[in-house]
Formats: C-alpha cells, sequence, structure tokens
C-alpha cells in the first residue's frame, strides 16, 4: 500500500500534464465537493476505526465538504461491511494497520473499545496521521501520560471526542464563571450515570467473521463471551475499560476541566472515595462511586455517580438548583450564585445570571459549531482543536484517581510535577497494565 500514489500526486500530475499538452483545466463542480467549492486536492481524508454503533455520528463527514471518508475498519466483517455500504466507501478492513499504511489518509477516528484508544491513536500518530479519537483517554495513567507523544514528538492534529465543547449551550456557562458572575468559587460537584452489574461469563463459539485475538489486542487472553464483547462488556469489564467513572464521566469532568484550562488550575491533587465493585458477574467495573478531592489551593471538588447523588444521603439537595433530572451535570457554586451545565442545558440562580451569558465579559472560550467539522478544520490549519489532548489527558487522569482511591481504599495524591500517584505500592502500580503480546505502546 506504501507504493500506491497519492489522490493529491495523482491530481497534481494529471492538472499538470494536461496544462502542457493544452486542454483548458476546468474542473467539473461535481469533482468540487457537495457545494462545488472544495477540490478533492484540498479535503481531510478520513479513515473510520471501529463500527459500531458510536460510529454512526461519523455520518457528519459526509455531510462537509471538507471532508472524505476513504475507508472503514472493524475486527467484526458484517460491521464494517454493514458501515462502508451505508457511506459508499469502497475500502474496509479487518485490521487497523493497514489502514495506517495508506498514503492516502490523512486522518483516523477511533470509535474502538476504551483499550484500543490509545494503542492505536499512537500506531496513528507514528504513521503520520491526525486524530480524533472518542473519550473515555487511557485504560490507565500510564497511557494517557504516554499520549502526548501524539502531538509533541509526532506533531499531529488530535480531538479529543468530548463533543458537548463544540456546543453553544455547555460554553456559555462556562464562561459566566470564568468572568466571575457567581464570585469566587467555592465548591464543584460533578456527576454521571453510573455502571452496570452481572454480565454472562459462560464461554462461546467465536462468531464467524470476528477477529477475536485483534478484538482483544494488548488485553489479556479471555474466552469470548457474547456480553464481553458484542454486549457492555467493552464498558464494564475492568480488562477493556474503567467503566463509567470514566465512559461518561469524561463528559461532565471535561467540562470542569475546560474552566480550570482557563484559570490554569491543573486537576485536584487529593482524592478518596468510597465505591461499590461487582463481583459474581462478568462485569467488574466501579458501578457506583463518591469520590471527594481537593486541588492544591484547597478548592473542594466532588465527583459522583447519578444514583448516588440522587439518593438519601446525597450531599447535594438537587431540588434547590433545580437538577433533580440532570442525568450527568457540572455545577459550580460560588460566593455569589451558582452555574451548573449538563447536556443540552444550563442552569444558574437568578435569571438575570442567564441574561449575561450572552455578554459574559472578555473571557472567552473557543468557538466550535460542530466536533468532527472543527477537527476537519484543523487538520487543515494546523492549529489546536477545541478538545485538546491535553486537556483530555488531564481529565482523564481525575477518573483513574478515583479508581484507584477506590480500588485501594487509600487516601492517594497526584503529583503535578512529577506526574505520579503518591500513595502505597499498590495505589502507584495501577498507573500501568501489562499488555499482551506481541502489542506495546
Amino acid at each position: 500500500m506504501n507504493t500506491k500514489r497519492s489522490r493529491r500526486d495523482f491530481l497534481k500530475t494529471t492538472l499538470g500534464a494536461t496544462a502542457l499538452i493544452g486542454f483548458p483545466t476546468i474542473i467539473p463542480a461535481s469533482a468540487l465537493g457537495k457545494n462545488g467549492t472544495v477540490a478533492p486536492s484540498n479535503r481531510v481524508t478520513v479513515a473510520v476505526i471501529g463500527c459500531g454503533d458510536r460510529s454512526k455520528s461519523c455520518w457528519a463527514y459526509k455531510n462537509y465538504d471538507k471532508a472524505e471518508i476513504l475507508a472503514v475498519c472493524d475486527p467484526f466483517a458484517k460491521r464494517r461491511i454493514e458501515r462502508a455500504k451505508e457511506w459508499g466507501v469502497q475500502d474496509h478492513y479487518e485490521d487497523f494497520r493497514d489502514v495506517l499504511a495508506r498514503d492516502d489518509i490523512d486522518a483516523v477516528h477511533i470509535v474502538t473499545q476504551d483499550h484500543w484508544h490509545v494503542p492505536i491513536s499512537l500506531a496513528a500518530a507514528r504513521a503520520g496521521k491526525d486524530v480524533y479519537c472518542e473519550k473515555p483517554l487511557g485504560l490507565t495513567i500510564e497511557e494517557d501520560l504516554t499520549a502526548r507523544e501524539i502531538v509533541d514528538k509526532y506533531g499531529r492534529v488530535f480531538q479529543y471526542g468530548t463533543q458537548q465543547r463544540s456546543t453553544q449551550v455547555c460554553r456559555m456557562p462556562i464562561e459566566l464563571v470564568l468572568n466571575g458572575h457567581i464570585g469566587e468559587v467555592k465548591e464543584i460537584v460533578v456527576w454521571a450515570p453510573g455502571g452496570a452489574t452481572g454480565g454472562n461469563a459462560t464461554p462461546a463459539p467465536i462468531p464467524e467473521g470476528l477477529n477475536y485475538d485483534l478484538w482483544l489486542g494488548p488485553a489479556p487472553d479471555a474466552p469470548y463471551t457474547h456480553d464481553r464483547v458484542e454486549g457492555k462488556g467493552c464498558w464494564f469489564c475492568y480488562d477493556y475499560a474503567i467503566g463509567f467513572i470514566a465512559g461518561w464521566g469524561a463528559h461532565p469532568l471535561d467540562q470542569l476541566q475546560w474552566w480550570a484550562d482557563a484559570e490554569n488550575r491543573g486537576i485536584p491533587v487529593e482524592y478518596r472515595g468510597k465505591g461499590n465493585i461487582p463481583t459474581g458477574g462478568l462485569f467488574d467495573t466501579i458501578n457506583s462511586w463518591d469520590v471527594e478531592s481537593a486541588y492544591a489551593d484547597g478548592l473542594k471538588m466532588r465527583f459522583m455517580d447519578t444514583g448516588t447523588v440522587r439518593g438519601p444521603n446525597s450531599p447535594v439537595d438537587l431540588d434547590k438548583f433545580g437538577a433533580a433530572d440532570a442525568g450527568n451535570c457540572t455545577l459550580f457554586m460560588g460566593t455569589e450564585g451558582w452555574v451548573w451545565v449538563s447536556r443540552g442545558v444550563f442552569k444558574t440562580s437568578s435569571d438575570a445570571l442567564r441574561r449575561k451569558a450572552k455578554d459574559p465579559g472578555d473571557i472567552r472560550l473557543p468557538v466550535s459549531k460542530q466536533h468532527m467539522a472543527n477537527f476537519v478544520d484543523c487538520v487543515l490549519t494546523r492549529e489546536q482543536p477545541v478538545s485538546s489532548l491535553e486537556s483530555g489527558i488531564k481529565s482523564d487522569i481525575i477518573s483513574q484517581m478515583g479508581d484507584i482511591c477506590i480500588r485501594t481504599g487509600e487516601t492517594v495524591s497526584w503529583d503535578p510535577v512529577k506526574e505520579t500517584v503518591v500513595g502505597s505500592d499498590q495505589a502507584v502500580s495501577m498507573m500501568h497494565r501489562p499488555m499482551r503480546a506481541p502489542w506495546t505502546l
């Protein structure tokens, strides 16, 4: 595949030749994009890696003139064939390495199970591809920190899949907080949907058309079961994820981190918590949690699952904040008011405060109207996307620290200078997991 001529080289050669022999270099509008304004040589070519349900959102590339999907990839033959047919894409692959070998693909959109996110992102960056990676980021803190190579060493554009940053309704309330409209922030509460219990662990035959060894990749060898692979196992088996404390928590924690980044605040440095780890079934990620944390200056942030924050022992009066129906939320409480933001909605402590959201002040966050379009634009301009990798690393480490403090039963600390967990040997060791050969970071 490396010997194939790229589409851009083909266009340069062809157009140059037609000019030399006297043919008019008029290109029909149909060749310039959906609205006749974007030449193929100025489009970003994308390969989608992972063809499950979440990949359906990648249809956005089909609706954007500056993007073109050239290939799809999935170890499930049925999934990749169906997606290729749906999108009118000719090329589909079982192995992501075959995609990365193509020199005519500019960027990849990674929609795999969590434990593949960072390994494929790193491989793509090393192959010269820009990366859009769905959340959460790493399976471990080590993976999070290693992911920096994507930008720092290989100079790639990276968009993290926290798409709420590309909505006005999530940007405006954070700008209210940044511009001081709730006074000094005194406390923050974040919550997200909890996980699942159960899961059938009975081994079953590997379905025809699935490369199960590739699906497992760096994860430990384990027998195939439907719930492990095609059910909820990719979310709630600890071999592949740390659960919704990261998988769903990524969204409200990202809203928190957007604010924290603008404040140059970093992440909390101390964590203690409790939670439930299911037993007796296949699923073994934390399915409910209550983590108390504090920033270096003492500001407290509490992170819970939705069931806990709605429960009888909740530390938050949800009715007071009009947040009883918020399934995920980032709540900022200040000396002069409060603001909370969730997917598609935000509320404030007064109507007067809400009216200020249209013109909050001088401190403004980057504006993006569509997350994948923002990624494509940044691939072309080499600018920073709205959801940066560095911000994704920070918010994901918050989830990882919550998982570590619950599983160890310790109060653990984060050293932001050395970028390491401070605690027992067990807590520190959880920053890393071995990878099944031949896979490495």
